[in-house]
């Protein structure tokens, strides 16, 4: 069945990563077979809720977990569990927040956009956001001001490559200052699968993850953490969750997922990525005017991506004329463009097949032997 020519879409090379715009991940073989599966039984959801529980926790070191239909719902509906607990008539009450501890306090450079603001995330709970510091700044004293208030919920803290990259209170010092004031600590961790039992270990109450990204697995989000919180996470959707519950097949496929990472080879996976950065590098290496290097995942998971930084920020031959003649094409070819602004792009072969990298370098080339 061919897809693109039966709904007219355009076929494209993820040079790009682990995107939600480019519909998640390739989904494993092994996976995909048990996403399959689920979809030709009933199950009692709340049984197979607690079965995804006990896989996640296994795996995580945590305490318990559930699936969310994205990291994105799981943002929101852990926020709501910071103010409800298990109390369902208050699950029933939201969005409104009368009587509850509604404030969550974000360090404002992690108020990141990811498709849309987390800050909005956040507020669809009805909590009120509480930006702390300033882009380029947040100290422990701020933090404590403001946790001293009271009426704090939570504190959502993002691992993520979006996030200012200094000045900012780290996951470990947060979790310890927030644990004196005895409010949970959120981690949006949608792209961090791989460091999942790390941020979980530093105690932090609940750390989401997303399964459609290295985990390779189909749509949904995985919320690991303490019992009592992902209890009252699960319990959202009796209330303002019902509309981001997880199916089955998504369930099922991060249950999958998850067993799959276990019993991975990750030293030889990041073999393979790294095979796959030297081969793009030979391929452009005799291009004057591309500048190549290599840049580690700056939130230390295990692989690298390739930076491409023409001689010129300007012109015919830039990154951004770069970008936007290999997506036109067809296939479109859609590079990480998230540093575009200053003047380089990268190549993340992730996604790659070793014909695809071939595909991707040889219409590089053609672009900066051309006029």
């Amino acid at each position: 069945m061919d897809l693109f020519e039966q709904f007219g879409l355009t076929r494209v090379i993820n040079a790009c990563g682990k995107m939600t715009h480019l519909a998640g991940a390739i989904v494993l073989p092994e996976i995909a077979a048990a996403a399959r599966e689920s979809l030709n039984h009933f199950f009692l959801l709340d049984e197979l809720q607690a079965a995804a529980g006990r896989i996640i926790a296994e795996t995580t070191g945590a305490e318990s977990g559930c699936v969310t239909a994205c990291t994105s719902a799981g943002i929101t509906l852990s926020v709501a569990a910071s103010m409800t607990g298990t109390d369902m008539a208050k699950v029933l009450q939201l969005p409104d927040t009368t009587g509850m501890p509604s404030r969550v306090l974000i360090q404002k450079g992690h108020c990141i956009n990811y498709g849309h603001p987390i800050t909005q995330a956040i507020r669809l709970s009805g909590a009120q956001v509480v930006e702390v510091g300033v882009v380029n700044r947040c100290t422990p004293e701020e933090l404590r001001y403001e946790l001293g208030k009271g009426g704090v919920a939570a504190v959502v803290h993002v691992e993520s490559h979006h996030t200012v990259r200094y000045g900012w209170v780290q996951l470990p010092a947060l979790v310890k200052l927030s644990s004196e004031f005895e409010v949970p600590v959120i981690v949006d961790g949608a792209a961090q699968d791989q460091r999942l039992r790390e941020l979980v270990g530093t105690g932090a109450s609940l750390v989401l993850t997303s399964a459609h990204k290295y985990l390779c697995s189909t749509t949904g989000g995985i919320v690991a953490g303490r019992k009592a919180m992902v209890d009252a996470v699960y319990l959202q959707n009796q209330g303002i969750g019902r509309p981001m519950k997880a199916g089955k097949e998504a369930i099922v496929g991060a249950m999958a997922a998850l067993q799959y990472r276990n019993r991975q080879d990750m030293h030889a996976w990041t073999v393979e990525q790294n095979r796959k950065v030297a081969l793009i590098l030979e391929y452009l290496k005799d291009i004057p005017e591309l500048k190549l290097s290599v840049d580690p995942d700056p939130n230390g998971c295990p692989f690298s991506r390739v930076r491409l930084t023409p001689a010129g920020s300007n012109g015919l031959h830039s990154a951004a004329a770069l970008n936007t003649c290999l997506a036109a094409g067809s296939p479109s070819i859609v590079l990480r463009a998230h540093r575009l602004d200053e003047g380089y792009v990268h190549i993340d072969a992730i996604e790659m097949t070793d014909d695809e990298i071939e595909y991707v370098c040889h219409r590089i080339c053609e672009f900066y032997q051309g006029d």
